[in-house]
């Protein structure tokens, strides 16, 4: 399945060791996200380590997993794609996820429910609806 993942699933991930951070390693996904997601995580990264019972150590080999695993999309190939967004964007942060789901055509894993409410253009999964959708596929 093909997603374009939020920030909000991987703090999620980082801070708590979950379900997840499973599904975000599963193969079953094809994840992908706007090239600046990681630098929020080094720009949160204290913030991160104060609420997890991780090492520095192991959230930089984390996040190491999670670089080869997400496909980047650069913002030069977003950016046609930010106008449309604008237009049903329910928070202009989600602005750029929804044009990076619009460029490869899929959905958005989120837990944002103003996103998922409030705009019906990109189709919004959480992950609990994505638990039950990852165990159906073959």
């Amino acid at each position: 399945m093909k997603l374009v993942i939020d920030a909000n699933i991987l703090f999620a991930s980082l801070i708590k060791d979950n379900l997840t951070a499973e599904l975000l390693l599963s193969d079953k996904l094809n994840l992908y996200a706007p090239e600046f997601l990681f630098d929020e995580f080094i720009k949160y990264e204290e913030f991160i380590l104060e609420r997890t019972n991780r090492s520095k150590k192991d959230f930089e080999h984390y996040l190491n997993i999670l670089r080869e695993k997400i496909e980047i999309i650069p913002l030069n190939i977003i950016r046609p794609f930010i106008e449309e967004a604008e237009k049903f964007s329910p928070d202009p942060k989600d602005t750029v996820y929804l044009a990076c789901a619009l460029v490869i055509d899929s959905k958005l894993w989120s837990n944002d429910k103003k996103l998922k409410e409030d705009q019906k253009e990109i189709e919004v999964i959480t992950t609990e609806e994505l638990i039950h959708k990852v165990s159906f596929i073959k």
